[in-house]
C-alpha cells in the first residue's frame, strides 16, 4: 500500500541498500598518498588492477538487506511478521558494519596503507534509521488495528 508512510521508509533503505552495493567502500593509500587499494562490497581492486574477490559477506549482508527491504513493502497484510522483517533487516545492517570494519582492520594490519572511508559507507546507517521509522509505523498500525478490534 503506497499511502502508508512506512512503505516509503522500506523503499528508501531498499534503494540505499543498492547504492551501496554499487558503489565503492573505501581507499587505501600509502602515507605518500599513492592508492593501494580500493574495497567494494564484493571485491578489492589493488593498484596493479588485479581484484580479490574475499568480501562476498559485505555484499551478501546488503543482498538480503535490499531483498528483505523490498519484500516487506508487500507484507503490509501481516503486520506483525513485517516488523519482524525489519527488525532482522536492521540487525543484518548492523552486522554489515562489523564485518566491514573488521575487513577494514584486517587489510590495514597486512599491510601499512591509511584507510579513507568512502561517503556511501553512511548509507546503510540511514539504511537503519528509515527501517525504524518503518518498525514505528508499522507497529503505529498495529495498536490501531487493535484498538478498534476492541471497540467492536
Amino acid at each position: 500500500m503506497i499511502q502508508r508512510i512506512q512503505t516509503l521508509y522500506l523503499l528508501a533503505a531498499c534503494i540505499l541498500c543498492v547504492i551501496t552495493l554499487c558503489t565503492p567502500l573505501a581507499f587505501f593509500s600509502t602515507a605518500d598518498g599513492e592508492p593501494v587499494a580500493t574495497l567494494y562490497n564484493l571485491w578489492m581492486t589493488k593498484a596493479d588492477g588485479s581484484r580479490t574477490f574475499t568480501y562476498w559477506a559485505l555484499f551478501a549482508l546488503l543482498l538480503a538487506v535490499s531483498t528483505l527491504s523490498f519484500m516487506d513493502i508487500f507484507l503490509f497484510r501481516r503486520r506483525a511478521f513485517q516488523m519482524r522483517v525489519a527488525s532482522f533487516a536492521m540487525i543484518l545492517l548492523v552486522g554489515w558494519y562489523l564485518a566491514y570494519a573488521a575487513f577494514v582492520w584486517l587489510f590495514m594490519s597486512a599491510g601499512q596503507a591509511e584507510f579513507r572511508p568512502h561517503w556511501s559507507v553512511s548509507l546503510p546507517f540511514a539504511a537503519i534509521v528509515l527501517l525504524y521509522l518503518a518498525f514505528r509505523g508499522i507497529y503505529k498500525d498495529e495498536q490501531l488495528v487493535r484498538s478498534l478490534d476492541r471497540l467492536r
